[in-house]
């Protein structure tokens, strides 16, 4: 595999070195080197000579040094084939932070003989050399990009090999029916009978049906069951977007910093301060909330707050929830009640009565009670409940969305969860596989058309293990990753 550049790309074993810390106003700065000669090319451009010869596993202190010039004093990890993290001679070049100190050392590095290593391209290295499977690459970058501590927890459980683990024992069970298949296809019933070391559970069915029918289904539900994980977990990678919205002067810009903790937006006693959305990511129950506070909504002669307002509005349908503010002291409005009844069901909306702390909420409240929530913007009254809403509502959510695929969440780990959309459209494709497989056997269609079938579920759960793949596949996926990774 070759880069857009048409230099060295995916798949060779040159020497590459990347910056695995961001340069800038740090302690430190560090360059990972990983290849064939990577040992042997740093140490020319080091000193004292020790590196060339060094075991495995031990960190020399030096300079590095250029054209006779030191250049920056470092401190060198060196670990030797194949007990590093890509299976090749690396080293991890610790040096001063800043803009230039790792710079001159990465130039330095170059004159070397080192290239720039391609986005992922550590990792990629890492799972040719069978370090890791793609299961565990992807949550390598899972983990680099988690949001909240939720996502860190599932991210670093599947480099752990809890998803590998659980694809490995699916793909078990469904070898062990395909190998019952072919057995009948290759052998006749009489044969099949007088083998004494077939397996009778698998082997439990004439011929012509389908045997081990009963671990097909088993093992069909446990991938429905890893299928439906994904609604969830995407949340917890990717996050939902909550817009705050209400009249101007409503308290929209005084809940967004509470909920922040943290003064982001200007608030003030003018109505229509906020000209146009700002937003933030917060943490509710460990799912990241990308947390969006909008331009009051009214008509206005301004040309300026009106772009504001149609921009509001437009966030407003891209919202997964929406938060509607109505201002206590001067109660529900005309135009609240158009927009509220202007809302439909989805995306999940509720309706704050803000300012509770100087105006109670009237006992004949027109809103249904479980769409809304009295709040303090200012005291902070009521945000627990508000945040035990949204939290409800992110997993009413996912778990309808399961549903729709007949699938069940309770009872699945969060350690057999699947972490990218890749792993769900493998997973669907082995569960449309397996279904079309027993739909045919319970129609009592001949073993060789279902035979594939199996086949094809297999081979799907092969490809998100990286047992199967193609060049194309892997250069799309780990493309995706960041330099140095």
């Amino acid at each position: 595999m070759r880069d857009n550049s048409g230099g060295a790309g995916y798949g060779d074993d040159f020497p590459i070195a990347a910056f695995a810390t961001i340069p800038g106003s740090s302690a430190l700065t560090l360059i990972r080197c990983s290849g064939k000669g990577a040992v042997e090319a740093v140490s020319s451009v080091f000193a004292p000579e020790k590196i060339k010869n060094a075991p495995g596993n031990t960190v020399i202190h030096g300079w590095i040094i250029l054209a006779g010039e030191k250049v920056d004093e470092v401190l060198v990890s060196i670990f030797r084939a194949p007990k590093s993290y890509t299976g090749e001679d690396s080293l991890d070049i610790c040096c001063h932070g800043g803009a230039c100190a790792g710079k001159a050392v990465m130039d330095t590095l170059k004159s070397a003989g080192f290239r720039d290593a391609l986005p992922g391209e550590f990792t990629f290295r890492a799972f040719m050399n069978g370090k890791l499977d793609l299961t565990k690459a992807e949550s390598v970058m899972e983990l680099v990009s988690a949001k909240t501590e939720t996502g860190r927890r599932h991210a670093a459980a599947r480099l752990s090999g809890s998803l590998l683990a659980e694809i490995d024992e699916i793909k078990k069970l469904l070898v062990q029916v395909l190998s019952g298949a072919e057995i009948y296809l290759d052998y006749s019933e009489d044969e099949i009978g007088a083998d004494a070391d077939t397996d009778a559970d698998v082997l439990d069915e004439a011929a012509g049906r389908l045997p081990g029918r009963d671990i097909a289904l088993s093992a069909l539900e446990r991938l429905k069951k890893l299928s439906a994980s994904w609604q969830i977990e995407r949340i917890y990678q990717e996050g939902i977007t909550v817009v705050i919205a209400g009249r101007p002067n409503a308290g929209k810009s005084s809940l967004f910093n509470s909920l922040l903790k943290e003064d982001r937006s200007i608030v003030t006693e003018i109505p229509g301060t906020t000209r146009d959305w700002i937003e933030a990511w917060v943490s509710i129950d460990g799912i990241p909330v990308r947390l969006v506070d909008t331009a009051g909504l009214r008509e206005s002669a301004d040309s300026v707050e009106k772009i504001g307002v149609d921009r509001s509005r437009k966030l407003l349908q891209e919202a997964d929830i929406v938060l509607y503010l109505i201002d206590g002291a001067l109660g529900v409005t005309a135009e609240d009640r158009d927009f509220i009844n202007g809302l439909e069901a989805s995306p999940p909306f509720f309706v704050l009565w803000n300012k509770c702390d100087i105006s109670p909420l009237p006992q004949s409240f027109e809103f249904a009670a479980n769409s809304h929530i009295c709040v303090s913007a200012k005291t902070g009254e009521g945000l627990e409940r508000l945040y035990a809403a949204i939290s409800s509502a992110i997993q009413g959510q996912a778990a309808q969305q399961a549903v729709a695929q007949q699938a069940v969440l309770q009872g699945v780990p969060v350690t057999a969860a699947i972490g990218t959309e890749r792993q769900k459209n493998l997973t669907d494709a082995a569960c449309s596989a397996l279904e079309e497989a027993l739909a045919l056997a319970e129609q009592e269609e001949p073993l060789d058309i279902i035979a594939p079938l199996l086949r094809e579920a297999v081979n799907s759960l092969g490809e998100i293990t990286g047992e199967v793949s193609t060049a194309d596949i892997l250069e799309e996926m780990f493309g995706r990753f960041c330099v140095g990774k």
